[in-house]
């Protein structure tokens, strides 16, 4: 590194003393950027595999039936149909049932309470793709501009004329956008699928919402002491 500086300072003795340090720096490889982009894209994908495994076992595939029969008062044969089962639906219904000899306002707040400490579980992992969606084309960015410097920096180092210099500052830039083609390749699907995960998130939630509203409906329904059961 200290070799990078002494040439910046050699080979342009008109800048300042900062100047010519920072100069050092961005002249040295700019591989690193794409190294980290790589690594950020294995991290992005790893995120997304596990968020589709986890949505996929934690939701309940007959939701809207079991609403029907949630209003219809059928709440043993409901809660018998959740018992195993996984997810941010199941424990709603199985906490507010739990609950339903309280009456219908205690199990309002049991959904209420369930369902915002579920949610967290579902939203785990989402932060890290919307941050690269959001921050992966500026470090590509930053890759791109070193690359650029540096391919300047190059071309006013050598004597070359013509074609020759022009094939200089052509290829050093190619190369230079390549950091910035890759840092959109790991932006674009990690958007995608950060935007796919919301939405199924607040699908679920939906789905959730409804199964308590036709619990809550089915017990306020029912005249008093009958709420525990058929």
């Amino acid at each position: 590194m200290t070799s990078f500086f002494l040439l910046a300072q050699a080979a342009h003795p008109e800048l300042g003393w900062l100047s010519s340090k920072l100069l050092g720096v961005t002249l040295g490889s700019a591989e690193w950027v794409l190294w980290l982009l790589v690594s950020l894209s294995i991290i992005s994908i790893a995120v997304m595999l596990e968020r589709a495994v986890y949505f996929s076992r934690h939701r309940l595939a007959n939701s809207e039936a079991l609403a029907v029969r949630l209003a219809r008062g059928e709440f043993d044969a409901v809660a018998g149909e959740v018992k195993n089962q996984k997810g941010m639906e199941a424990s709603v219904i199985r906490e507010a049932l739990a609950s339903a000899q309280q009456g219908p306002d205690t199990v309002e707040q049991v959904i209420a309470s369930t369902v915002a400490r579920e949610r967290p579980q579902y939203e785990r992992g989402l932060s890290i793709l919307g941050t690269l969606g959001n921050n992966a084309p500026f470090i590509g960015l930053f890759g791109t501009v070193l690359g650029i410097i540096k391919a300047f920096n190059d071309l006013g180092a050598m004597n070359a004329k013509g074609g020759a210099m022009q094939q200089t500052v052509m290829a050093g830039i190619s190369e230079a956008l390549v950091a910035t083609a890759v840092g959109l390749a790991v932006a674009i699907p990690a958007v995608v699928a950060f935007n796919i995960f919301n939405r199924q998130l607040k699908t679920l939630t939906s789905r959730t919402t409804a199964l308590g509203h036709a619990l809550v409906g089915a017990m306020k329904a029912r005249k008093p002491g009958a709420a525990g059961g058929n």
